[in-house]
């Protein structure tokens, strides 16, 4: 009786391991093909090479001042460093609109370890903190209010 016992309790035990296990199994498993379906089905994984393809690239915006401005690059800088952009393929966009320090705008996407620009325009220019100051200067400058005169007696 013991032994049937031990063994009830050794499949029970086994049991509960290899539930375990197959529950830690990955979703995802590919699954092997079938040899039942016919060979007109193994032509599918010819479209899946189409889905395989990357993603556009995202695309992120620059904003820096102009060092060398060209017809195939457009060299700009900002506080991180210089960055180089790729842009023969901008509509629009003249080197000689763009001459060194002026401030750009970039919108680009890396592709293949260019930076390809999809559009540049230049940066409007900011108030210097000069021109703040001398307007809030320009009140207090006015003159006080003379005091007022007694009212003459009759």
């Amino acid at each position: 009786m013991k032994k049937v016992l031990m063994i009830a309790l050794a499949i029970l035990i086994s049991v509960a391991f290899v539930t375990t296990v197959f529950a830690q199994a990955p979703k995802d498993a590919p699954k092997p093909p079938a040899a039942d379906k016919p060979a007109a089905k193994a032509e599918k994984p010819a479209k899946a090479e189409k889905a395989e393809k990357p993603a556009k690239a995202k695309s992120k915006a620059f904003t820096g001042e102009v060092v060398k401005a060209d017809t195939a690059a457009l060299v700009a800088k900002d506080k991180k460093g210089e960055m180089t952009f790729d842009v023969s393929g901008v509509k629009g966009y003249k080197a000689e609109d763009y001459a060194a320090g002026d401030k750009v705008m970039v919108k680009y996407a890396e592709k293949d370890g260019k930076m390809m620009a999809s559009a540049v325009k230049k940066a409007p220019a900011k108030k210097e903190k000069k021109e703040k100051k001398e307007k809030k200067e320009a009140p207090a400058k006015a003159e006080p209010a003379a005091p007022a005169t007694p009212p003459a007696k009759k």
